[in-house]
C-alpha cells in the first residue's frame, strides 16, 4: 500500500506539467490593486509574498507577479538574476505546494513576489523561502472556507 502511495506521487511529479504560461502571469491592473489594496502579506527574507485569496473561476488558478524594486537593486543585470531566480523557484515548487491544495479547496490565489534585500542572494536561498511561502499560502488557502454559492431556481 505504501509503495503504491510513493509510485503515484513519483509518477504524478514526472507528468507535472513545469511549463509557465502567459496565463498565469497577473497582468491586470484591476487585479493587482486588489490584491495589494485587499491582500494579506507574508514574509520570508528576502521576499514578501502579498496574495489575495479569489473563489476559482475561469482564469488560471495561481496568477502572479515578481518585483525587484529599482531603489534596491540598482543594477538591471542584477534584478534579471534574481527575477530569473524568483521566476524559476516558483516554477518548479507551485505544482506540489500551491496547485494541488488549490484543486482541494476550490480557492484562487493572486500572488506578488517582492525582492526585499540590496543584495542579491542565491538561489538556494531564494528557492529554500520560496518553499515556505508557497507553503503558507496554500495553508492559508485550506484554512479557509468558500462562500456559500447561491442556487439558481
Amino acid at each position: 500500500m505504501v509503495l503504491a502511495i510513493l509510485h503515484f506521487f513519483v509518477i504524478s511529479r514526472l507528468r507535472m506539467n513545469y511549463k509557465l504560461n502567459k496565463d498565469e502571469k497577473l497582468c491586470s491592473r484591476t487585479a493587482v490593486e486588489a490584491l495589494f489594496n485587499e491582500g494579506k502579506s507574508l514574509m520570508a527574507f528576502p521576499l514578501r509574498a502579498a496574495y489575495r485569496l479569489r473563489p476559482r473561476d475561469e482564469r488560471h488558478p495561481a496568477q502572479f507577479l515578481i518585483s525587484i524594486p529599482k531603489k534596491r537593486i540598482r543594477k538591471a543585470v542584477n534584478r534579471v538574476l534574481l527575477r530569473r531566480r524568483t521566476r524559476e523557484a516558483y516554477r518548479l515548487n507551485r505544482g506540489t505546494l500551491l496547485l494541488q491544495p488549490l484543486e482541494l479547496t476550490g480557492w484562487g490565489v493572486d500572488i506578488a513576489f517582492v525582492y526585499l534585500d540590496s543584495t542579491p542572494a542565491p538561489y538556494e536561498v531564494i528557492n529554500e523561502k520560496m518553499i515556505s511561502l508557497l507553503n503558507r499560502i496554500a495553508q492559508a488557502a485550506a484554512e479557509r472556507q468558500l462562500p456559500a454559492q447561491k442556487v439558481e431556481k
